[in-house]
């Protein structure tokens, strides 16, 4: 799983594997290495994040900080996609 970037024990990653067609872009965050059921968040074409889902139950007050992140690194997070999967789609 490529790894976007750390923040204190959550990894912030893409899977491999994304299905066919290719999901819009969004990440996935688990404490420690990527598992399964991550929590899911999209990236918005504003660079704003929605939560999907958040099946590894970070608890909200950590989540909230972490999609705060996410939404700061929002260009970084695209052009990795862009670069990793060779094209961008959003969620809206």
């Amino acid at each position: 799983m490529p790894q976007i970037f750390k923040i204190g024990a959550y990894w912030v990653f893409f899977w491999t594997n994304e299905s066919l067609p290719l999901e819009p872009v969004h990440v996935h965050v688990s404490i420690g290495a990527p598992m399964e059921n991550a929590t899911k968040i999209w990236i918005t074409r504003r660079g704003k994040c929605l939560l999907c889902h958040n099946c590894s139950k970070i608890p909200p007050h950590i989540l909230r900080n972490i999609m705060a992140i996410i939404e700061a690194r929002s260009d970084e997070i695209t052009e990795k996609w862009k670069g990793y999967f060779g094209e961008l789609r959003y969620f809206c």
